[in-house]
């Protein structure tokens, strides 16, 4: 069972009115994903010094692939990325760690040799699986005993703080 039929009575899970219903949340949605929504405090920064070192930057989502573009492209665009991949067709999606790895894959980069920085148990899970170092943000979507339960090998709480790591 999905989220969008868990949350609806009993009566309306059936697939005609779970198609409808997420239709219109994704109809909502479309309209106001960029209301109030901005990088966290301190990430411009931070990205400013990761370009500056040379450090190869890359965004691994499982938000859709053409979805995850325009995001960056909105709220990014000032920074290059390695690579932006969003949930696609040929690749499973996090916690499974192939399209991590296929990232380092592409990068030339052992898996061992990258910080895995994110902000949810499935982003510890995934770096993990993956073979790479979990490094969980404590300003972000879930609070630090879940991110090291996950399996989190350090926690920052600034942005600035992963510049420690390198």
């Amino acid at each position: 069972m999905n989220l969008v039929s868990r949350a609806l009575p009993a009566d309306y899970r059936d697939e005609v009115t779970i198609n409808k219903v997420v239709s219109a949340q994704w109809n909502e949605y479309s309209r106001n994903w960029a209301n109030k929504t901005h990088p966290y405090e301190g990430i411009p920064e931070l990205l400013d010094a990761l370009q500056e070192r040379g450090i190869a930057m890359c965004i691994l989502s499982n938000k859709p692939d053409d979805f995850t573009q325009i995001i960056v492209q909105k709220f990014l665009s000032s920074w290059k990325f390695a690579t932006v991949r969003g949930q696609r067709e040929d690749t499973p999606i996090k916690p499974n760690p192939q399209g991590a790895n296929q990232i380092a894959r592409n990068l030339g980069i052992a898996p061992d040799e990258f910080l895995y920085v994110g902000d949810s148990n499935t982003d510890m899970q995934t770096a993990n699986a993956a073979g790479m170092f979990a490094v969980g943000v404590l300003w972000g979507f879930r609070p630090r005993d879940e991110l090291i339960a996950a399996g989190a090998k350090a926690l920052i709480e600034r942005p600035s703080d992963l510049l420690n790591f390198l």
